[in-house]
């Protein structure tokens, strides 16, 4: 059995798309536990997707915006609520 390079992309672009999907869910998470510790990690996990991934542009894009409202919504909601940000 031999691999292509087709079959490589493709499995860079699976790998982009769970690194994405990944981040999504820390930037949602973000919202409910230490805004300030899973924010930088959510955005290195999409960076590394945007490198890798020439297909998976749109869930970046919605990653990224996820990762940024939820930073901004989640950090004063920490506050009030008198838990940690970090």
């Amino acid at each position: 059995m031999t691999s292509t390079a087709g079959d490589k992309s493709h499995a860079a672009e699976t790998v982009a798309g769970l690194l994405a999907a990944g981040g999504v869910f820390l930037g949602a998470f973000e919202l409910f536990y230490r805004p300030f510790r899973l924010a930088p990690a959510a955005v290195i996990m999409l960076l590394v997707a945007t490198v890798m991934s020439s297909e998976q542009h749109r869930l970046i894009k919605v990653g990224f915006a996820v990762v940024g409202i939820c930073f901004v919504v989640g950090a004063p909601l920490q506050i009030l609520t008198h838990h940690p940000l970090y």
